[in-house]
């Protein structure tokens, strides 16, 4: 018996270059290196997803599977990422908001699973805010063991972008030295505002 359930799409807010997975109950991930890939990093225990676009709406679709499907076709970079889940409830989030009305991609309840994402038109408006939706994203999930994180498919120029960057030239807030700049800042004070410190 297929237990797969059905794909959902819904529109996430991407706030500067990003929205996240996450799990309500505790960290999805392991620090990583955002420069691994350019697509996917863990970060303060979430899982952050890259976008072309600063701020917007993209269009995600999430397709939890029982066991490993095969990535799709005509998606331009493709990259997966091991991912646990303590409540079972693993979430498509924009950055400084409630989770996406979409299912949880932890199909099997709570234990660890691989994520695959899939990019499409990360270069069509780079860097801007828009009211157009221009990117696209299928998340695929199944139960599995951890396995490191790795590029699938490289093919957009924002990626190979984000990929050359030095390490603290990343968009990705982790580190106290990152606060010097006017993008850290900001991202520490909505990250902090997202778990309720105003401070």
């Amino acid at each position: 018996m297929n237990d797969d359930r059905v794909a959902a799409t819904a529109l996430v807010r991407a706030e500067y270059h990003l929205f996240q997975i996450t799990d309500p109950q505790g960290p999805v991930a392991d620090d990583l290196d955002a420069t691994h890939n350019g697509l996917v990093s863990a970060v303060g225990g979430v899982i952050e997803v890259a976008t072309g676009i600063h701020t917007g709406n993209v269009r995600v679709t999430v397709e939890p599977h029982s066991q490993r499907p095969d990535p799709v076709p005509g998606w331009e970079e493709i990259a997966e990422m091991p991912c646990h889940s303590p409540s079972g409830e693993v979430l498509v989030t924009p950055m400084t908001d409630d989770p996406a009305d979409l299912s949880t991609l932890a199909s099997q309840g709570p234990g660890r699973y691989r994520l695959r994402v899939h990019a499409l038109g990360r270069d069509t408006a780079v860097d801007e805010t828009t009211d157009d939706v221009v990117e696209s994203y299928l998340i695929q999930s199944w139960p599995a063991a951890h396995q490191d994180a790795f590029l699938v498919k490289a093919t957009d120029a924002y990626g190979a972008q984000v990929r050359a960057r030095p390490a603290d030239d990343t968009l990705v807030i982790d580190h106290e030295d990152s606060l010097d700049t006017q993008t850290g800042r900001e991202r520490d004070i909505l990250r902090r505002a997202g778990h309720g410190d105003y401070s």
